[in-house]
């Protein structure tokens, strides 16, 4: 991504104090084996619950995989994040500041992913993919200005469950990047 591409403040927007594209959530193409991996998932699941409990419960299991089967093949399309001094804009969404609580950073994928947490009681977890570190950094010298950063994040339920169901996933190589546009076949390209 160009310089004049991502940080551009006041040429469409005077308040926009700085932008970046991302894609909407962190992607990496899998090879075949994932999706047979989810679909024998499925299928011993789907075997266990039929011979031994209510077969209405076979329509989730299904759902779920093809949920996973969408999301494995299909790759994100990228949007505009945008910090202005009101807050941060996201997918047609405004966090303003003063409901922002705190942020921190997860890697998935070989992405680093911004994590915006609103303040409780029912916090609100706003995840915004950053593509490289460049825009790590000048993001997080802007929003340390605004709300606080957090080294060790407290996890919650879901990001402890997400953990173990990653681990559980078999991986073709820990050791990959983060997939470029011109990596991408025609079928794949948005």
């Amino acid at each position: 991504m160009n310089e004049s591409e991502q940080d551009l403040p006041g040429e469409k927007n005077p308040q926009v104090v700085f932008s970046w594209k991302a894609p909407l959530r962190p992607y990496m193409q899998k090879s075949p084996k994932i999706i047979r991996f989810y679909l024998a998932l499925a299928l011993l699941i789907s075997l266990i619950i039929f011979f031994f409990g209510d077969r209405i419960i076979l329509i989730p299991v299904w759902a779920l995989f093809f949920i996973f089967y969408v999301f494995t093949v299909t790759p994100p399309p990228d949007i505009e994040h945008k910090i202005t001094p009101f807050g941060i804009e996201t997918a047609q969404t405004t966090l303003r500041w003063d409901v922002l609580d705190h942020f921190y950073f997860n890697h998935r994928f070989g992405y680093d992913v911004l994590v915006l947490v609103t303040h409780g009681p029912y916090p609100y977890y706003a995840y915004l993919v950053l593509p490289n570190d460049e825009i790590k950094k000048k993001v997080t010298m802007i929003l340390s200005e605004h709300i606080i950063y957090q080294e060790d994040p407290h996890k919650n339920f879901t990001d402890k469950a997400v953990e173990w169901l990653v681990k559980l996933v078999p991986d073709e190589s820990r050791n990959h990047t983060p997939l470029k546009d011109d990596q991408l076949t025609s079928s794949q390209k948005p």
